[in-house]
């Protein structure tokens, strides 16, 4: 199902007809529109509004089946115009834990608030803080699939692969953590249709 850009899914319908797709047609994504989803998905919200999630777009066929490789040999890597390797930056965002504190807190009140998230950290191994950055970014990550759905765009999640083979693929630094690899493009599949629990099994009213 593709959409026009000034028909975009409302949330419920992306929610409806979002499946992980494995299998992609061959056709690129646009740049305005990759870089459209992606400024949207950074509204996601982030505790302290510390926002450690980074994104690395892979398009180059070359470096794709590289990371594929690194994947467990996974074909939607190379089957998608488009990879997104999302991953976290805890020495980034804290560094720059001053760029993003809102404006509207007070100018007195900042040095103190600066501190109070840095000193949260500061007895953490650098594992500890990536574990929390990585809790963060799975919000962006979700983010990120239901806004390229609204587009029209397809994703399938992946988990499996060598966390280390992609940072050197990529140039990363070997503090980061990486919670996903996300193949992004127009389906050449229907997928599986949801098969979920109900809310009887998972929600309780209190």
């Amino acid at each position: 199902m593709e959409v026009a850009a000034n028909r975009l899914l409302d949330a419920k319908q992306a929610v409806l007809t979002r499946r992980s797709i494995r299998k992609f047609k061959q056709e690129p994504v646009p740049q305005g529109t990759l870089e459209e989803i992606l400024s949207l998905a950074l509204k996601a919200p982030s505790a302290w509004n510390s926002q450690p999630w980074r994104f690395v777009v892979v398009r180059d066929p070359s470096l794709k089946m590289k990371l594929r490789a690194a994947a467990n040999d996974q074909s939607q890597v190379t089957s998608a115009p488009v990879v997104i390797v999302l991953y976290s930056d805890m020495k980034d965002a804290l560094e720059r834990a001053g760029e993003v504190m809102h404006p509207g807190i007070p100018e007195a009140e900042r040095p103190a608030r600066l501190e109070s998230i840095r000193a949260s950290f500061a007895s953490k191994t650098n594992a500890e803080r990536e574990a929390w950055g990585m809790g963060q970014s799975y919000i962006a990550l979700g983010f990120l699939m239901l806004l390229a759905r609204s587009y029209g765009y397809d994703t399938v999640p992946m988990l499996g692969f060598n966390a280390a083979k992609v940072k050197e693929l990529l140039g990363l630094p070997e503090r980061v953590a990486i919670p996903a690899l996300l193949p992004l493009g127009l389906r050449d599949e229907e997928g599986r249709p949801h098969h979920r629990h109900n809310l009887e099994q998972v929600v309780r009213w209190m």
